[in-house]
């Protein structure tokens, strides 16, 4: 009951961020132009694309709850991954695209309204943090995909914050570009490492804090295995993974021995929360392609 409700929690939580981080968007598209400022026009541009993620998000966490079906016979779980990886290729292209108008800026710069980008900085840690907490105890990649991303939003706007006093009293106006360089370098980094791990679990690699061998070795443990074979990890969505594995019994096993083995190895498989587990059983002797 409790995991359903974590689900559902998550859930309206995403809808929640699209939602707040969409109506600042706008407010930043309009205000970044108002007071002359490339670091929140890149932000708002990168927000846009945080916005369009977290709808994609929202809908792909709604979907992932859905029961299993004909054709997708391990349920809607991956549907959460892809709105992960989908949120992080627009993050890296909203990033080029601030990247480039900063160098602009660089180049000729112009003096930006200090005033105008310590309110909207305000504002931007205040909507960006509280949808962060909001979405900080998610579990799925997706989920904590997107609370990262809000999270660098928060780090931004403190930058903006900072800066904004500081051409304020100094009046530095390559320090609105440098910041937005900063700012997006600072992103790429971060969505790069979170895009990588998404692929590897689009490419079924093993999950990295599960050790293939020493699962293999608790196994051996249990009477009447003589050895284990073709085993493969491998992760629906970044949380829930799937276990499958032959096991080589004794000759002399009886048919009521092997569902016995059977119990004690799901058993002794329950601390990895696998949602699916396929065991195969063979006797001494018998021929295994796999093997």
């Amino acid at each position: 009951m409790s995991h359903h409700h974590h689900h559902h929690s998550g859930s309206k939580n995403l809808g929640l961020a699209f939602f707040l981080n969409l109506a600042f968007t706008i407010l930043e598209l309009v205000g970044g132009y108002w007071v002359n400022s490339v670091a929140i026009i890149s932000d708002a541009i990168h927000d846009l694309g945080d916005s369009i993620s977290l709808g994609f998000s929202w809908l792909m966490e709604r979907k992932a709850k859905s029961a299993p079906s004909k054709r997708f016979s391990f349920g809607y779980r991956r549907f959460s991954l892809l709105g992960a990886l989908i949120n992080s290729i627009i993050l890296i292209l909203g990033s080029v695209f601030v990247i480039k108008e900063a160098i602009d800026r660089l180049i000729s710069p112009e003096m930006p309204d200090a005033k105008g980008m310590l309110i909207f900085a305000v504002f931007g840690v205040a909507v960006n943090g509280y949808a962060a907490w909001k979405l900080s105890g998610g579990k799925t990649l997706n989920e904590k995909v997107i609370t990262w991303h809000l999270l660098e939003d928060v780090l931004g706007w403190v930058a903006v914050l900072i800066a904004s006093i500081a051409i304020y009293f100094w009046e530095i106006p390559l320090l609105d570009p440098i910041l937005s360089l900063a700012i997006t370098a600072f992103i790429l980094w971060n969505v790069i490492k979170r895009l990588k791990e998404t692929i590897l679990i689009f490419l079924q690699s093993q999950p990295a804090e599960i050790d293939r061998k020493k699962v293999e070795k608790e196994l051996l443990e249990i009477a009447g295995i003589c050895s284990v074979h073709h085993t493969h990890i491998w992760s629906l969505d970044g949380e829930r993974h799937v276990f499958s594995t032959h096991l080589k019994l004794k000759k002399e096993t009886l048919l009521e021995e092997i569902a016995t083995i059977k119990q004690e190895v799901k058993k002794r498989l329950e601390k990895f929360h696998f949602e699916h587990i396929t065991l195969e059983t063979e006797l001494e002797g018998d021929p295994c392609e796999f093997e």
